[in-house]
């Protein structure tokens, strides 16, 4: 990803506009320290948004103590 202070990014914004069309992601930092205040990204991306299932399977676990009031259904929102 390749980041771009306001005034430079102001002065090339046709040439970031190319690199958002071919699918690079860009950000804009501002202030004396360069802060990242935005990101842009291309519309068309092949990220699907979808959540991947399973992500953090075997790295934490559950465990439901014996007084615990809630069945399961309850806490999954099944009656």
């Amino acid at each position: 990803m390749k980041s771009y202070p306001v005034g430079e990014f102001k002065s090339i914004f046709s040439h970031v506009l190319e690199l958002i069309k071919n699918g690079e992601e860009v950000e804009i930092l501002f202030g004396r320290n360069k802060k990242p205040i935005a990101k842009l990204i291309p519309i068309n991306t092949k990220k699907s948004g979808k959540r991947k299932i399973g992500i953090l399977k075997g790295k934490s676990e559950v465990i439901f103590k014996e007084n615990f009031k809630m069945t399961e259904d309850e806490l999954l929102g099944i009656r």
